[in-house]
């Protein structure tokens, strides 16, 4: 099966800190890849590397099969992939509906939009709206509300709705659950099932080693900058997972070869 998301050899440097160090990665269709590391194991390069946000200095990307080279994070999203950054990238200036719609912004129908580019303001906010209710991640009085007005969790909420309402091939989801409460947190793990349903792949990166066993396909452990292994969450414990990430046990045997 040849991998939707791939890549080889990938080597990112900052000045003498080598945060990926020739990394290879794969995701398959329709799978959600737990990818887990201990801290500054370059988790969040490698995902920044893969959706734009970052230029790799050598190795290669492939997007079903073809080889890509995005320059920045809007290609990525034309190609299909949607990304949860740590920092969410969401603009606190602007209102709920503009960061839902940032990028894609809806002009309103006719000369008004095609030749004065008016922005369709009530059909983002409607549109927001019905997203956020439909996923179930926070109930709020004013879609018009800025971002900087809200919660760390609200916030976390309105960046996991808009990757999941319009990634169409790839979402990648770094930490999604960090900002959330229990509700919060159990509404994204199935909304990820609810999206992996659909055909979409899904790279979810987390600290919760109870959320990516529970819902990861496969997990790809990270350490040193590049892949450790591979290993299925239904053949492996937790402890196991963890003593492989942090160097305690080396990766052995036949599921490894």
């Amino acid at each position: 099966m040849t991998p939707i998301l791939s890549a080889r050899q990938i080597t990112k440097k900052f000045g003498r800190v080598v945060a990926l160090d020739n990394c290879d990665f794969d995701l398959m269709p329709g799978e959600v890849l737990g990818v887990i590391g201990d801290n500054g194991a370059g988790k969040s390069t490698l995902i920044k590397a893969l959706s734009g946000a970052l230029r790799p200095d050598h190795g290669e990307v492939r997007l079903e099969g073809e080889l890509v080279q995005f320059h920045e994070p809007l290609e990525a999203r034309r190609a299909g992939i949607e990304t949860v950054y740590q920092n969410l990238a969401l603009s606190p200036a602007l209102s709920i509906a503009d960061n839902m719609f940032l990028g894609r912004e809806i002009r309103k129908p006719g000369p008004l939009g095609s030749v004065f580019r008016f922005l369709d303001r009530s059909e983002m906010e409607a549109q927001s709206r019905a997203l956020l209710t439909e996923l179930g991640l926070l109930t709020i009085q004013n879609i018009g509300q800025t971002v900087e007005t809200l919660s760390g969790g609200q916030r976390q909420g309105i960046a996991v709705a808009r990757a999941a309402a319009f990634g169409s091939k790839v979402i990648i989801m770094d930490e999604p659950t960090a900002a959330l409460g229990v509700k919060e947190s159990r509404r994204v793990l199935e909304l990820i099932r609810d999206v992996q349903s659909k055909g979409i792949s899904i790279v979810l990166i987390s600290h919760n080693m109870p959320h990516v066993f529970e819902v990861a396909s496969r997990i790809h452990i990270h350490r040193l900058g590049k892949r450790l292994c591979i290993i299925d969450p239904k053949k492996y414990e937790m402890s196991d997972a963890v003593a492989f990430m942090t160097g305690a046990k080396s990766p052995e045997g036949p599921d490894f070869a």
